[in-house]
């Protein structure tokens, strides 16, 4: 009997390389690295500072190391961002860790590498773990916008309370001067007076008055710029997003700001909407069967659905008024009806954020139709039963409603053109 020698490449096979898992607690100053295989066992720690150079350091640490599969960091929307970009610049697959695990850090107390050690294991079990926001692109610049958008109108109602704080308890020939006056005429009149001098209450109060309401303008100019600009960077994202009723620049930069440069990472529906906080939670137990509110998720992103839905009842918009009217006769109060509609709102912004169309129906084409046949806008709002100032901001291109072009487009087909003299 012969013995039979195998091939080299079959006795001896080369090992596959084996995949090791990250995870990153980080910092101000300083992120703690750490790595570990995949069975969850510590193979190596390390911190570095919060450089581009370090973050080079980081990148070549992990690669050091073998083939990572995925790293987990912590807070990819504050002090993770910097090394969130530079790991998915070099092609490593980067998952955002929930708050560290309470019951682990009871037992086994806090520290940095064991926080670091934490988010690589909960990056290999992918639980409680989400794709970051790219935080690259156009959106990002939205919102820095909407960042100091906030500032300014918290600003600008402080300097407004102060003002009325202030004439409250302002002596009596100037709260007489002031009392009448609405909020922007008492703004406009403060703002062009010339206080005395003198170091008296009444002179020092005249003159605090003016400062105030020079200050207010000024955040009224400077919210005006900032509107300005974010209009014209979502008309470059996704303009079909303004064309839906009742949302306008703000509510629309709120929601691409949840949304992400990269709104692909949000795999459904379901998946916005729970971002959104507009998704119920299942609260069922035994043979009761029952959802409540969802209080989590983006609660800007929340609040701009609510006004959508708040702007769509005002205006008695078709869809939103046929169903107010069905789902009350089935006996819901109008606080579930909302939470429904919110729901369904979160489905429409989904789909237009997922498929932004720049081919969005355009007022002006709406405008140059209405001219030709010479018909006033008054009487074509007239036919549509809606004030003409509406019809003009849609035919300018400031305000965005496909329902209402639409009607308009069918209205001007039955609409009698005027006998020409």
């Amino acid at each position: 009997m012969t013995s039979m020698t195998a091939p080299p490449d079959t006795a001896n096979p080369s090992k596959s390389p084996v995949a090791f898992f990250g995870g990153i607690d980080t910092h101000k100053s300083t992120h703690h690295v750490a790595i570990v295989d995949a069975t969850g066992r510590p193979i190596t720690d390390r911190q570095f500072d919060t450089t581009p150079t370090a973050y080079a350091e980081i990148v070549a640490f992990f690669k050091g190391h073998g083939t990572v599969e995925r790293v987990g960091v912590e807070g990819t929307g504050s002090y993770g961002a910097g090394i969130a970009r530079a790991l998915d610049a070099a092609g490593i697959i980067v998952r955002e860790i929930a708050r560290p695990n309470r019951q682990h850090r009871r037992l086994k107390g806090k520290s940095d590498p064991i926080d670091a050690h934490q988010a690589a294991l909960g990056v290999i079990a992918d639980t409680h773990t989400s794709t970051p926001k790219s935080g690259d692109g156009t959106i990002e610049s939205i919102r820095i916008l909407m960042a100091e958008r906030h500032s300014a109108v918290k600003a600008r109602s402080q300097t407004m309370n102060q003002i009325h704080s202030l004439l409250i308890t302002a002596p009596d020939r100037v709260r007489q001067d002031y009392r009448a006056l609405d909020k922007t005429r008492l703004v406009t009149i403060l703002t062009r007076t010339r206080p005395a001098p003198g170091d008296d209450p009444d002179a020092i109060t005249r003159q605090t008055l003016k400062r105030l309401a020079a200050r207010h303008t000024a955040l009224h100019d400077e919210l005006a710029i900032i509107d300005i600009h974010l209009d014209a960077l979502i008309r470059v994202v996704n303009p079909a997003l303004l064309a839906l009723s009742g949302v306008g620049v703000v509510v629309a930069a709120t929601l691409l700001t949840a949304a992400g440069d990269n709104p692909e990472r949000l795999t459904s529906k379901a998946a916005f909407a729970s971002l959104c906080g507009a998704a119920p939670i299942p609260a069922s137990s035994g043979q009761r069967i029952r959802h409540r509110l969802s209080r989590g998720g983006n609660r800007q992103a929340n609040s701009a659905l609510h006004r959508i839905v708040l702007l769509r009842m005002r205006h008695r918009e078709p869809r939103t008024a046929e169903y107010f009217d069905r789902r009350r006769a089935e006996g819901l109060s109008d606080r579930d009806i909302i939470r429904c509609l919110k729901r369904h709102i979160a489905n429409e912004v989904f789909h237009t954020l997922t498929h932004p169309s720049p081919d969005a129906p355009a007022g002006v084409a709406l405008r140059a139709r209405r001219q030709a046949l010479g018909i006033p806008i008054t009487v074509l709002a007239a036919t549509l039963g809606v004030p003409y100032q509406k019809l003009r901001r849609l035919e300018i291109g400031t305000r965005g409603d496909t329902t209402l072009e639409h009607q308009a487009h069918a209205a001007l087909d039955q609409i009698t053109p005027p006998a020409t003299p």
